[in-house]
């Protein structure tokens, strides 16, 4: 199958997501979290991240693991109406946030705290080798993106690395995907 426009995307990479096995979700967010925490410890400053949910790569350790080697981590909080998202600063707790996410219980900083971060992990569901992100469409990221500094990760199977997704003009571009077999993979114009 090749989808053609984002909603294809989306339905078909969501389905490959929940059809891989309890074993293959665990080999490769182990392999994510080795990665992610490789990059981490090469920077020096405040890490942006995000909590996985359901079958998204990263897994349910992926904060925590941040927590525990010693990064001051800030996640995202989903503000009440369309626009950049807002980061709070990980304490160790979580508090029930809209869309079914779970958010930080900490004090919030504002959306310009991106641009605080020394590495900022998105999450999505595939990008290609522009660095278009393909994300689940409420554009929270593609509003946040433009005010961080860092290298810009996206945690991703292997297989959602592609060579093209469709773009539009909003849409914010990522510098790298962190591959569970292939490692990390630099994005950007080509040719």
């Amino acid at each position: 199958m090749h989808p053609v426009d984002k909603n294809e995307w989306r339905t078909h990479l969501i389905a490959a997501r929940d059809a891989l096995s309890a074993d293959a979700r665990a080999a490769r967010d182990a392999a994510l979290l080795d990665g992610a925490l490789r990059l981490a410890a090469s920077v020096d400053g405040p890490i942006c991240a995000y909590a996985p949910v359901g079958a998204e790569p990263g897994g349910p350790g992926l904060v925590s693991a941040l927590v525990a080697a010693g990064h001051e981590v800030l996640l995202p909080i989903v503000p009440r109406q369309r626009g950049p998202l807002v980061w709070a600063r990980f304490d160790g707790s979580f508090a029930r946030g809209p869309l079914g996410l779970r958010e930080p219980a900490g004090p919030r900083l504002g959306v310009e705290a991106i641009g605080t971060a020394a590495l900022v992990f998105v999450p999505g569901l595939a990008v290609d080798r522009r660095g278009i992100r393909l994300g689940r469409g409420a554009g929270y990221y593609d509003r946040s993106l433009p005010y961080a500094r860092a290298e810009r990760v996206m945690l991703l199977n292997d297989d959602e690395l592609v060579e093209h997704l469709p773009a539009e003009p909003h849409d914010h571009p990522v510098t790298a995907a962190l591959l569970p077999k292939a490692g990390l993979v630099t994005l950007g114009k080509t040719g």
